[in-house]
């Protein structure tokens, strides 16, 4: 049943505004990040982690967390509109195949946005002149940052299936991730999902500050998924038939 929500949920996204996000918007970071590079060169003059540093300082603490929210409104865009909540509460489908099947949906996306982004920063770092290729260890920070999005992926789920609004849960996210940043910096990223992807990724360090840290990351966003999606569930099985 759940490989059927995870199908349904992925007719959405055919000829999706989505996919203008996930490519158009990562562009931005990766424009202001290199920018900003080419501006001070003479107190960046480590490479590849330099560039790295101002790139991933836009993406992961501004546009990352909204992103996934993105992704999140949409897909409970259609179940909000008109009778469809309704529907949904009627099918013969456990409500948690229905919520892991939006998040599996979710994470596919994520992973491609990724993607997308580490070519953004091989690119700009080409176009910058930077020779040879990125560090693997910038590989490996883009996959902890991508997995942290599980975190952040089922909390944004949970909020845009409690709020009909689509925009309201995207501007949460963006205050979170600001707020993810700033806590980060305090040395607090274990403690709050959006800081999770801002460690993970190593947004503006040249160093991996989770080298010795790993297992408390893992756990922290173990937590957070466990939590976020216990709550969903829960909330969808005490959740009637919506009047209209």
């Amino acid at each position: 049943m759940l490989c059927r929500c995870i199908q349904c949920e992925n007719q959405k996204l055919r000829r999706s505004v989505i996919w203008s996000a996930c490519f158009l918007i990562p562009i931005i970071p990766a424009i202001m990040g290199t920018f900003n590079y080419l501006q001070n060169l003479e107190l960046l003059k480590s490479g590849w982690y330099s560039l790295w540093t101002q790139l991933s300082l836009f993406y992961a603490s501004i546009f990352y967390g909204p992103l996934i929210a993105l992704y999140a409104s949409y897909l409970w865009r259609l179940e909000h509109l008109n009778n469809n909540w309704n529907k949904i509460m009627t099918m013969p489908v456990p409500v948690s195949d229905i919520f892991f099947g939006k998040l599996a949906v979710i994470f596919k996306v994520t992973v491609i946005t990724q993607l997308w982004l580490g070519c953004l920063f091989f690119l700009c770092g080409k176009l910058s002149g930077l020779p040879g290729f990125m560090p693997a260890e910038i590989l490996f920070w883009l996959l902890r940052g991508t997995l942290a999005a599980g975190a952040v992926g089922t909390l944004q789920l949970c909020l845009s299936m409690m709020i009909r609004s689509f925009a309201l849960p995207i501007g949460i996210a963006l205050c979170g991730s600001i707020a993810g940043f700033l806590l980060s910096n305090k040395g607090l990223s274990m403690y709050w999902p959006y800081s999770l992807m801002v460690a993970g990724m190593n947004s503006n360090q040249y160093k991996d500050q989770l080298s010795a840290n790993l297992l408390p990351f893992f756990v922290s966003l173990f937590f957070f998924f466990l939590l976020f999606a216990g709550i969903s569930i829960l909330w969808l099985k005490k959740k009637d038939i919506r009047t209209q």
